[in-house]
């Protein structure tokens, strides 16, 4: 790991379990090595953190535009292997630099949803990883976290609530998953992505 990465690791990892009881299952199911798509739902700005303190290396991750604006946040944000993404519309340069990283052997965050939900439940699947699988082949490795929207939901306050991250077996798609490449079959693509994560259960 990067030295800045490494303490980011290290930092939000003690604060995950300190503050919110974070604890990860079926974390032998991600793919440490090679490329590989680690596809989470989204319900909190703790999500992206919690996805990379469940990996053993690093990953890289999108976020908003805006956030680096400014100079020292943003050089910090891109130390630790964010990248700008423009949530207003369809950042097709953001995809583009995502699928050249997988393609490069690198492993990359993605929230199948696009932005947090407001309500804990989760939403629709938007079309990008969809493109994304199409464009790469890349292997799935689909991710629950429990908690985030209690401890942090979007507009409200911190609290500290238990946080369990669950991750599911891989999928993998082949060429012929793609007969058609359009928008609708990459949508159908997230869907299948999304469900699966939807479908991870919480150990009791």
């Amino acid at each position: 790991m990067k030295p800045l990465y490494w303490c980011g690791y290290v930092l939000c990892k003690t604060a995950a379990k300190i503050a919110f009881q974070y604890r990860a299952f079926g974390q032998e199911n991600i793919i440490e090595d090679g490329p590989a798509i680690m596809a989470a739902n989204h319900q909190s700005y703790f999500d992206p953190p919690l996805v990379g303190i469940t990996c053993r290396a690093e990953i890289y991750f999108l976020a908003r535009k805006t956030l680096f604006k400014n100079k020292f946040f943003g050089s910090m944000l891109s130390r630790v292997n964010a990248l700008p993404v423009d949530l207003s519309g369809a950042d097709l340069t953001a995809i583009r630099t995502i699928i050249n990283l997988l393609k490069q052997g690198q492993r990359t965050a993605i929230f199948p949803e696009g932005t947090r939900s407001l309500t804990g439940e989760i939403q629709r699947a938007r079309p990008g990883i969809g493109m994304i699988i199409a464009k790469t082949l890349a292997p799935v490795v689909p991710m629950r976290i429990f908690g985030s929207f209690e401890a942090w939901p979007k507009g409200g306050r911190i609290k500290l609530s238990p946080i369990t991250v669950v991750v599911g077996k891989p999928i993998r798609f082949k060429k012929e998953d793609f007969v058609m490449k359009s928008r609708d079959a990459y949508q159908k693509i997230s869907e299948q992505v999304l469900a699966t994560i939807a479908a991870i259960e919480k150990p009791s």
